[in-house]
């Protein structure tokens, strides 16, 4: 029982960190590049706004990431 519990919530953490790199991705990363390289902003958005739904965006992403690590520390032996 302990090693499919175990490899149910490596499974579970894995797909949680998935979805926190995708959060990070396309809501941090793509826009600072974009903006990078003056790519214009189809969105009629002030910086601060961009930065600001950046920030959550990674935000987002960390909370995703670390909620992932936490899960893993429920591993059993």
């Amino acid at each position: 029982m302990s090693l499919i519990h175990n490899e149910r919530t490596k499974l579970s953490a894995t797909a949680l960190n998935g979805v926190a790199i995708a959060s990070i991705v396309a809501g941090f990363i793509t826009p600072l590049a974009a903006a990078s390289f003056g790519v214009q902003n189809t969105v009629n958005l002030s910086v601060p706004a961009i930065l600001a739904a950046a920030l959550g965006w990674l935000g987002a992403g960390l909370v995703l990431h670390f909620t992932a690590r936490r899960l893993l520390g429920r591993l059993t032996e």
